[in-house]
């Protein structure tokens, strides 16, 4: 985040006073809150999946769209002003080429551009684009030097509201949170195109919806988070916001179980561990790429292992302007998902 990302984490990071303050007891709207909310200071559109081509291939893919709102003079005229910027990252995970894929775009909203619409999904980046159909399917075009997506994401689940019915704790202080829900179990069909050759691909996705105004404390550096489509129907999210000495400063999360029950998680309930760790070759950044994920329920406690589909899935945007991170899929026992790790690497120069 769900936090580019350092170049967000910035603007996070700084003072928050001239955006509105995320609180408890706003509900959630839809089609609504599908769209843009251009007053808080960042929000993000953020699709994570595994797809299977006619090859039979496990691959991974990430669609993400930001969108932040920079401090300006509202009274600014000028239509070079830039009141909304976009960024956008996609990246393809494939075991037999063993490192991410991934192309990024950004740019200042109009003028054609770029747009993030209010009211449902309809977010571009000149040729990228990712959109809510009349029948409430998500379709999605990103093309990079190396391969292109064109995706439908079709929901079978209602929406997977976050915290306290959408409002997601962050830290300490409660203005410290973001307005928070989920779609898993995203049915997944469209092509993929590498080396000039399509084929039709088939597979289910996980999107991520958040907007926020003062989504990190000054003492946090990044985050660890996890969003898993387990085989029975069932939906886990957990995420750790961690500090300087590697601790965890929050932690939070939720657990749908297939006949809809929802248990959501206090600090105290959750753990990440780390079993394994991977040093990236071009960014010298140490990530905690095999992790276990502890969570105590009502019934007990109970753990998933985080296996890597493999190590190097760094996403290093650095060459673009943008943000280092590891945003990778995984597998675990009676599902699949993705792990994001950010802030690891916060000290390289961008």
């Amino acid at each position: 985040m769900r936090r580019a990302l350092l170049a967000i984490l910035a603007l996070m990071l700084a003072a928050a006073s001239d955006y509105p303050v995320v609180r408890p007891g706003v509900p959630l709207r839809f089609p609504a809150d599908h769209g843009a909310h251009p007053a808080f200071r960042t929000e993000w559109w953020y699709v994570t999946g595994r797809i299977k081509g006619e090859d039979g291939r496990d691959l991974g893919f990430q669609i993400t769209f930001f969108r932040t709102t920079p401090k300006i003079d509202s009274a600014n005229p000028s239509r070079f002003a830039p009141r909304q910027i976009l960024f956008a990252h996609a990246a393809l995970s494939d075991p037999k080429v063993g490192r991410l894929l991934h192309g990024e775009r950004a740019a200042r909203s109009g003028f054609g551009l770029a747009q993030a619409r209010i009211g449902d999904t309809d977010v571009a980046i000149r040729d990228w684009r990712m959109r809510r159909l009349p029948d409430g399917r998500f379709a999605t075009t990103v093309a990079t030097r190396d391969f292109a997506l064109m995706l439908t994401l079709r929901p079978t689940q209602p929406p997977l509201p976050q915290g306290e019915v959408g409002y997601s704790r962050k830290g300490p202080r409660p203005e410290q949170a973001s307005h928070y829900y989920s779609l898993p179990h995203l049915v997944v069909t469209g092509q993929l195109m590498r080396g000039g050759k399509a084929q039709a691909v088939t597979g289910q996705a996980w999107l991520d919806r958040e907007w926020s105004s003062d989504y990190l404390g000054g003492q946090a550096v990044g985050w660890d988070w996890t969003g898993l489509n387990l085989d029975d129907g069932g939906a886990l999210m957990v995420f750790r916001i961690r500090g300087a000495d590697g601790k965890a400063i929050w932690a939070g999360g939720s657990l749908r179980r297939a006949d809809g029950r929802i248990t959501r998680f206090a600090p105290g309930d959750v753990r990440f561990d780390s079993f394994r760790r991977w040093r990236s070759p071009r960014t010298g950044a140490l990530y905690p790429v095999g992790q276990s994920v502890t969570i105590r329920l009502p019934e007990g406690v109970r753990s998933w292992r985080l296996d890597p589909l493999f190590d190097d899935q760094e996403l290093d945007g650095r060459r673009g302007g943008q943000p280092v991170y590891w945003e990778g899929a995984v597998k675990t026992q009676g599902g699949t998902g993705y792990l994001e790790l950010t802030g690891y690497a916060d000290r390289l120069r961008m």
